[in-house]
C-alpha cells in the first residue's frame, strides 16, 4: 500500500502546484505583458533491488534465479516554464506606451542590476528621464534614456526617439538567446537565474518592432486557465480518494492481523 500512498501523495502536491500556477495567471489577466507559466511532466523510471544484478550464471540453470528486469514509469513534474509567446497588442494612444510585436524585451536597470520586461507602460520623470512604473530608468545605448521637452515625441519600429523631428535618444531591445535563464523578479520583471548567465543578441530585422502608443497584454487565455484548473481539481479530489481509500485498505490490514495473532 505503500506505493499507491506515495504515488498519491506526489501526484496531489503536484496538482497543487498547477493549480497555483492557473490561479496567479488569471490574477494577472490584466497585467500588461504579462506571461503565463506553466509546468511539463516527465516519466520518472523506479527501479528494484534485482534491476541492478545481472545474473551471469544464465546457462547453468533453466530455471531464472532473479526475478527479470521490471521498470515502473511514474509522472512527476520536470520543471516549471515561463511561456515567452507573443501577446496581443492594445492601442492607447500614449506616445510613451510602446509594445514589442515579436522575440525582446526592454531593458531597465535598478541598483546596479540589470532586469528584462515586455511592459512598455513607460513615462518621463522630474528629471525627463524615461522610466517604468516602478521608476526603473529604461535603458538605450547602454544608459538611461533622457527626452527633453518638446511638443511632438515619436518612437519609430526600431526604438528610435525623435522630439520634434530630432533624435535624442534610442531604446534598447534586445534578444535574450536562452529565455530559460530567466525568472520572474517581481513587478513583471525578469532577471538571471542564480548562477545562470543572460546571452543577448541583436533581434532579427523584420520581425521584431516597437510599436508606439500601444502595449502589449498578457498572453494569457481566461477559458482554457478555467478550464485547467477544473481538470485540476477533479484530479486533485482523486488523489485525495487514493489516499484515503489506501489508508482505509491498511486500517483493515493491520487490523485483521492484530486478531489473528
Amino acid at each position: 500500500m505503500e506505493m499507491s500512498m506515495l504515488s498519491a501523495v506526489f501526484g496531489a502536491l503536484s496538482t497543487e502546484l498547477r493549480l497555483n500556477l492557473s490561479a496567479n495567471n488569471l490574477a494577472n489577466v490584466n497585467t500588461t505583458g504579462y506571461k503565463r507559466d506553466r509546468v511539463s511532466f516527465e516519466d520518472t523510471f523506479l527501479r528494484y533491488a534485482h534491476d541492478y544484478h545481472m545474473d551471469p550464471r544464465g546457462n547453468l540453470r533453466e530455471k531464472e534465479l532473479l526475478p527479470r528486469a521490471d521498470l515502473v514509469a511514474t509522472p512527476r513534474l520536470a520543471e516549471q516554464q515561463i511561456d515567452f509567446s507573443q501577446g496581443a497588442l492594445q492601442l492607447t494612444g500614449n506616445p510613451l506606451d510602446v509594445a514589442i510585436q515579436g522575440q525582446g524585451f526592454f531593458k531597465v536597470a535598478s541598483g546596479g542590476t540589470t532586469y528584462y520586461t515586455r511592459n512598455g507602460a513607460f513615462h518621463r520623470d522630474a528629471q525627463g528621464m524615461l522610466v517604468t512604473d516602478q521608476n526603473y530608468p529604461v535603458i538605450g545605448n547602454g544608459g538611461p534614456v533622457q527626452i527633453p521637452d518638446g511638443r511632438d515625441i515619436s518612437i519609430d519600429g526600431a526604438g528610435s526617439i525623435y522630439v520634434d523631428g530630432a533624435q535624442v535618444g534610442q531604446i534598447d531591445v534586445v534578444r535574450v538567446q536562452n529565455p530559460e535563464s530567466l525568472q520572474k523578479y517581481g513587478a513583471n520583471l525578469y532577471m538571471a537565474q542564480s548562477g545562470a548567465t543572460v546571452r543577448e543578441g541583436a533581434v532579427a530585422d523584420g520581425e521584431t518592432r516597437v510599436a508606439q502608443g500601444y502595449l502589449e497584454k498578457p498572453n494569457v487565455q481566461v477559458v482554457e486557465e478555467m478550464v485547467n484548473m477544473i481538470e485540476t481539481q477533479r484530479t486533485y479530489e482523486a488523489y485525495q480518494k487514493v489516499m484515503t481509500n489506501t489508508n482505509d485498505l491498511d486500517t483493515k490490514s493491520i487490523r485483521m492481523g492484530t486478531e489473528k495473532s
